[in-house]
């Protein structure tokens, strides 16, 4: 079983409370817009701090420079367990894909497809796709969100699941 931190849209800005709601994940996804390379370097500074040495693996955003761009791909697709993912910035959700998203989900037969960019917070199952959506809306402080969130899981096998929505206040 792996647990799973969920971020996205930092914009530059890295929350203290995150490193104590992400301690016992095995791996920390962000979802693009970190906002600059020392935000990935902070995260991983923090997270050792409780001897967590989780993977980060990340997409990167419209925002992000070449910094972020040389670290980071546009789209990620791999295998968690039996889960296959996608990860892209810019991907809409269900019933409002962004162009390419949806086939890539079907010829690619992702499981769980995530994606930030929007700032909105959605965990939706789209049944045509048999593909659950997550972005876990903002968790930087540049946009016009009111509430800043992170998402937290686990993926045991092929099952998805203990989804947990965290605010940061």
């Amino acid at each position: 079983m792996k647990r799973i931190g969920l971020i996205s849209d930092t914009h530059g800005f890295l929350d203290d409370s995150i490193f104590e709601h992400f301690k016992d994940c095995d791996e920390i996804w962000h979802a693009g817009d970190f906002g600059h390379i020392a935000l990935v370097e902070d995260l991983q500074k923090g997270l050792l701090k409780f001897n967590n040495k989780a993977l980060i693996r990340g997409v990167y955003g419209n925002i992000d420079g070449n910094d972020i761009r040389g670290q980071f791909p546009e789209k990620i697709i791999f295998d968690c367990d039996e889960v296959k993912v996608l990860i892209q910035h810019i991907g809409g959700y269900p019933n409002k894909y962004a162009p390419g998203i949806k086939k890539e989900i079907t010829d690619q037969k992702i499981k769980l497809f995530i994606s930030g960019h929007s700032h909105i917070l959605k965990v939706m199952y789209d049944e045509q796709l048999e593909c659950l959506h997550m972005n876990p809306g903002a968790a930087g402080k540049q946009g016009w969100q009111k509430v800043r969130t992170i998402i937290r899981f686990a993926i045991d096998n092929s099952d998805i699941k203990d989804c947990e929505v965290i605010e940061l206040t």
